[in-house]
């Protein structure tokens, strides 16, 4: 098979899948005989990458495999295709995930005791129907609480290819810059997310007294930076 030909044959299945495909997924595509490498199916997706440099389009590799999806340049232009509202998600809820990225496994608990305030039933629900975190083992004390961490499918959301991707600490811009800057709203269009305003995010927002102030201890402006920066790391994901 020609270089041109397998580089086809990926962007039709990139179009037509509208979600990532990994490279076992993308030799699924081919009959054992005509199969070809995996080094030849990475080496075809960096090729399209570099055709795609100028282009309003890109191929954008994370944690589940490659995707074709809109350049984050022309959200603006593109939000106007949906009717629906994007995506809001609270301040409580973003420190929470936040905490849940940078400091994994974690438990509900050892997040109460940095954020200062319980950690509503509805914010660990609301991330659990998103696929965003999971039960990844039990605390060995009293109680056996579980730990949570994120999934691949909180990478793909983000952007991500891994953990490694997040900003570190020491990117993470001042505080007072974020408190001035938060409007809790996820910039762009996140195509297969758009109802996650409901009405427990409201009864989350009422029982967090923590909306207004920054946090005072380390770990809560840690949070808080770090919820602000995961909430500006979303992309768009073209749909097929």
């Amino acid at each position: 098979m020609s270089e041109k030909s397998l580089k086809n044959i990926l962007e039709a299945a990139l179009l037509a899948a509208g979600r990532p495909l990994s490279v076992d997924q993308c030799l699924s595509l081919f009959l054992d005989n005509v199969q070809p490498g995996r080094d030849e199916i990475r080496a075809a997706m960096d090729e399209l990458s570099e055709e795609y440099k100028d282009r309003a389009i890109e191929i954008k590799k994370v944690a589940s495999g490659y995707r074709i999806q809109v350049r984050e340049d022309y959200s603006e232009w593109m939000s106007r295709l949906w009717t629906e509202r994007p995506s809001r998600y609270s301040r409580a809820l973003l420190e929470t995930l936040a905490l849940m990225a940078y400091r994994q496994p974690i438990t509900r608990g050892e997040i109460e005791d940095i954020r200062g305030v319980s950690v509503s039933s509805n914010i660990i629900k609301t991330l659990q129907e998103r696929d965003w975190i999971k039960v990844v083992g039990h605390r060995d004390v009293p109680g056996k609480p579980a730990m949570y961490g994120t999934t691949r499918e909180f990478l793909d959301y983000f952007n991500l290819k891994s953990l490694d991707d997040l900003p570190t600490l020491a990117e993470l811009r001042d505080i007072d810059s974020i408190n001035a800057e938060l409007d809790l709203e996820i910039p762009g269009i996140a195509t297969q997310n758009t109802d996650t305003e409901s009405s427990s995010e409201s009864e989350t927002d009422n029982e967090d007294p923590d909306q207004g102030p920054a946090l005072e201890d380390e770990s809560g402006v840690v949070a808080e930076e770090a919820g602000s920066s995961i909430q500006k790391e979303s992309g768009i994901e073209a749909e097929a």
